[in-house]
């Protein structure tokens, strides 16, 4: 199960990489050793990119909705210190 592939060995196996990337999972180009590129199937790619909704959409449906938090900010001056 090859997840790696150079550049060179990508272009020439183009249709292996993207079988594997289907089948397998992500698929890794590198070039002159760096990490360049990645294949991914399609179905990974729409996970990635689907909306995750707003904050507002969030908050709305988190499981503390309702709970009561103190917000109230503490009066008193702090300590002293020595300059």
């Amino acid at each position: 199960m090859k997840k790696y592939w150079q550049l060179q060995d990508a272009k020439n196996h183009f249709s292996e990489v993207v079988d594997k990337a289907v089948n397998e999972g992500a698929q890794i180009v590198t070039k002159r050793g760096q990490e360049t590129a990645v294949i991914l199937s399609f179905e990974d790619y729409k996970k990635l990119t689907q909306s995750q909704g707003s904050l507002a959409e969030f908050f709305t449906q988190s499981p503390l909705k309702g709970v009561e938090l103190d917000l109230e900010r503490s009066r008193d001056l702090g300590r002293d210190t020595k300059l």
